[in-house]
């Protein structure tokens, strides 16, 4: 593995060392990143909320961090902050979100899931488990003991994602 510095186009050094992972190691990452993007993309089919991607994922991370400001919203969610307020004015109008003064700063205003966003939130969580549990029905024992290592390994390199 190589450990020489990268270096950016205005010739300063990064200091990340250069990786150079193995062909094998590439190709694991290629059908990893294929698999992940084919699962997400059909649990999005499964949920059925009739909202965006993006509009679950905010309504997702307001009912689990919530009561949030729009700025820390946008924060969890990776987006700008423009973008943040459109999705929250469209679930707010959809009845899913309410806005309410922060007491603390009465020029920011706190987001909360409504009972209906919280529901809508617990039945697409379901219908994408059961999708998923009855596919894992269909696996050997021998399949599933490997699924559930695996999901181990998964854990653990998304935790060192978030460091």
């Amino acid at each position: 593995m190589s450990s020489t510095p990268l270096t950016t186009p205005a010739g300063a050094s990064d200091p990340t060392p250069a990786i150079d992972p193995s062909d094998h190691d590439t190709d694991m990452a290629a059908r990893l990143r294929l698999s992940a993007t084919r699962l997400a993309r059909r649990l999005r089919q499964e949920s059925d909320s009739g909202l965006t991607p993006t509009q679950l994922s905010a309504l997702a991370a307001v009912e689990r961090h919530g009561p949030v400001t729009l700025g820390d919203l946008a924060n969890h969610e990776r987006v700008a902050p423009p973008t943040t307020t459109r999705v929250v004015a469209k679930l707010e109008a959809d009845g899913l979100v309410s806005r309410q003064a922060d007491p603390v700063d009465r020029r920011s205003s706190l987001v909360t899931a409504t009972s209906a966003g919280t529901e809508l939130i617990e039945t697409t969580r379901t219908r994408k488990d059961a999708w998923l549990a009855s596919r894992i029905a269909g696996l050997t024992p021998a399949e599933r003991d490997r699924l559930d290592q695996a999901l181990d390994v998964l854990d653990h390199l998304t935790e060192q994602a978030g460091r």
